[in-house]
């Protein structure tokens, strides 16, 4: 054994600990995030149906879950922010910011979430995304005006997200999430303005009628 023997051992030792240590908290982020994630997908899935009780319920149930894995990353940062945690607080954000939008109230910040600003962000244009849904129920129920307002909040966070000019390591991909948004603004945007036509045309026609 050379005279470093020792002190090479015990190197070994303490890293062998530190890895098991971030091993076992990223196992605790896999069994945390994957209920997580499918709790904020029925959040949403409520807000649809206007079951705003059971969205609350549920993203209750998936804060519980990612105040597990915060707890068990307290000591790994740089796990909190990747792989399956960093989705299901992009989701989380998604779910409570859907809520926002729809049911109304108070925007939580990131902070208020305890979910950083990457996973925040890219949740917030999912969620306005998930509007478009809103917007065509609404139109097809006749409420043009609560559409126009929805579509509005959709216009409002795409003109902040095309702001955001950082690259795609910083910001989780933002980029390309905001172009998925401005697709779906894009198409629904027709839809809102061929069904406010639609709509002045068929009032001209009983008027016309009318008279």
């Amino acid at each position: 054994m050379t005279s470093h023997g020792d002190a090479i051992a015990a190197v070994g030792d303490a890293s062998r600990r530190a890895l098991q240590a971030k091993h076992e908290a990223r196992e605790v982020t896999l069994a945390s995030s994957r209920p997580a994630i499918r709790s904020c997908a029925l959040a949403i899935r409520a807000v649809h149906r206007g079951d705003f009780d059971a969205a609350r319920e549920h993203i209750a149930e998936a804060q519980g879950r990612l105040a597990e894995a915060a707890a068990a990353t307290e000591a790994h940062p740089d796990v909190r922010t990747t792989g399956p945690l960093a989705d299901a607080q992009k989701e989380f954000a998604e779910a409570n910011l859907t809520v926002a939008f729809v049911a109304g109230g108070p925007l939580p910040t990131p902070e208020e979430l305890g979910v950083p600003v990457a996973p925040y962000l890219n949740g917030m244009a999912e969620a306005a995304s998930e509007l478009r849904r809103q917007v065509l129920d609404l139109l097809r129920a006749g409420d043009s005006a609560r559409a126009e307002a929805l579509f509005v909040t959709m216009d409002d966070v795409y003109a902040l997200l095309v702001t955001v000019d950082y690259p795609d390591a910083v910001t989780n991909g933002l980029r390309r999430t905001t172009d998925a948004l401005r697709a779906v603004l894009e198409r629904t945007r027709g839809d809102l303005t061929n069904a406010v036509i639609a709509a002045r045309l068929q009032a001209a026609v009983e008027q016309t009628d009318a008279s």
